[in-house]
């Protein structure tokens, strides 16, 4: 009772415990990061030419008193907002590229804004404004119990295939931090210790002989020919991979006229697996694939790197943490309108909904190795990162999808943005409070890392390939 009472009068005095305190302080900006994510969606911008989705965010960490450093590491879009000083330092990760021709209006069937523009099919919009909504409320909250400590937000750009956090990481960027704070759109409100899938990928090119296709075909030599045979090499090699593996491409250039021996050709291709190291060994036998397809056409092949994501590297501590974090923050529940839009989403889905809805959360520590690929991948082999999904599409809804562009722009996805958020404030703010989360934080990262260390085709002086979105 005594204790019961210290509370109720702490609470009269404007001293609520850190965690309440931190979540309203959250509620209070919802309205206004709500509005920036709505914004982002309708820029819907591709990687590495986010301008104004970038500029939006920079702007209201600065009106809510970071300091920012932008064009960061070669890229224009690049930046970190940062307050205090001294340790620990806690990073929050946001992103907030498009994907291209995606365009989807919020309606639950397909009707894009503009027809093979770009859209936001994996909810970025959400996570960019989620985690700066998160880095606001923290920071205020540091302010009012005068702690110690740098909090720091990553505007990291062109986060798919562009790899943008990889040439943060080549930069120094995350040097001096001691544990990330990171999240994705999702169907569901979930924290475990799951991985994603490493990839690799790139831009094969074949560069033959031109000829005219009827009356000179033996003088030419087909790029197209080179490209086909490497890709029918890749479908034979299926057989020989390990299951978990994915290998997908399409071909960008397959010659200008049916009557012209195609002088050029390119593919495109990425394959994933859940190990880094057991992908590399698939890719050096993909290259040989691509080699044959030029020595059997009597073409060149040039090989482009693309993006290379390693494999997330949980962490015990920061699970732990976030799952806490999550329980607090707690789901939410659908308006009769929400529903009839959310009933009328899944009846445009393939198979039966197995998802639990957004007014739960599932905590656990489960390991599963995760369908997707990200570049917060290779944070995580540098820094102690801890990672959840929140439950911004629909039940059933996957990323990358139309469906999915509807959901980030609709008040469902900013309900679930607003879980991640409090989500990621809660979980910043125990870290703040407690140094002792942070060493055990480093020392769960030592102990999964066993040794290894982080590993990327791309280069410490390679170049981020502005354009490689709009190419």
């Amino acid at each position: 009772m005594r204790f019961r009472l210290f509370l109720l009068g702490a609470a009269a005095a404007g001293i609520l415990p850190a965690a309440d305190d931190v979540l309203a302080r959250v509620d209070a900006h919802a309205a206004q990061f709500g509005e920036v994510s709505r914004q982002i969606w309708e820029f819907a911008e591709l990687g590495f030419h986010e301008t104004k989705s970038s500029a939006l965010l920079q702007q209201q960490l600065r009106a809510n008193g970071f300091e920012v450093n932008a064009g960061l590491a070669g890229m224009p879009t690049a930046f970190t907002a940062t307050f205090g000083s001294g340790q620990p330092v806690i990073a929050i990760l946001g992103e907030f590229d498009a994907l291209p021709g995606l365009s989807q209006k919020v309606e639950p069937a397909p009707d894009p804004v503009q027809a093979g523009a770009p859209g936001h099919g994996c909810g970025h919009n959400l996570l960019g404004s989620a985690s700066a909504l998160a880095a606001v409320a923290v920071k205020e909250e540091m302010q009012a119990r005068g702690w110690k400590g740098t909090l720091r937000y990553y505007g990291t750009p062109a986060e798919e295939g562009g790899g943008g956090k990889i040439y943060m990481l080549h930069a120094g960027l995350f040097r001096d931090v001691d544990a990330v704070l990171a999240w994705h759109p999702g169907d569901s409100n979930r924290v475990n210790l799951g991985s994603t899938l490493a990839n690799n990928g790139g831009r094969f090119r074949f560069c033959g002989v031109a000829s005219h296709a009827a009356a000179g075909p033996d003088k030419g030599r087909s790029a197209l020919d080179g490209a086909m045979i490497f890709l029918m090499s890749v479908e034979f090699l299926r057989e020989h991979v390990p299951q978990e593996t994915r290998i997908h491409y399409i071909i960008r250039n397959g010659g200008q006229a049916v009557n012209i021996v195609p002088a050029f050709a390119e593919v495109e291709l990425v394959a994933r697996n859940p190990d880094a190291q057991v992908l590399s060994g698939i890719w050096d036998r993909i290259m040989e694939c691509a080699r044959a397809g030029a020595m059997a056409s009597g073409t060149r092949m040039e090989f482009e790197q693309g993006t290379n994501y390693a494999n997330l590297l949980p962490n015990d501590t920061l699970d732990e943490v976030l799952s806490r974090a999550m329980h607090k923050a707690g789901g939410y529940t659908y308006t009769p309108e929400e529903q009839k839009f959310a009933g009328e989403i899944q009846k445009t889905l393939p198979g039966p909904v197995r998802s639990p809805g957004p007014d739960q959360v599932i905590t656990d520590t489960s390991e599963p190795s995760g369908v997707a690929s990200t570049d917060a991948g290779d944070v995580s082999w540098v820094v102690p990162t801890g990672h959840f999904t929140a439950a911004t599409f629909v039940p059933g809804v996957g990323a990358h999808t139309w469906q999915g562009a509807a959901c980030a722009g609709s008040s469902i996805g900013r309900k679930g943005m607003l879980v991640a958020a409090r989500t990621l404030a809660l979980a910043a703010v125990e870290l703040f409070e407690n140094p002792a989360e942070v060493a055990a934080a480093r020392a769960s990262f030592e102990k999964r890392k066993a040794g290894r260390q982080w590993t990327t085709r791309i280069t410490p002086d390679s170049k981020p390939r502005l354009d490689y979105a709009i190419k």
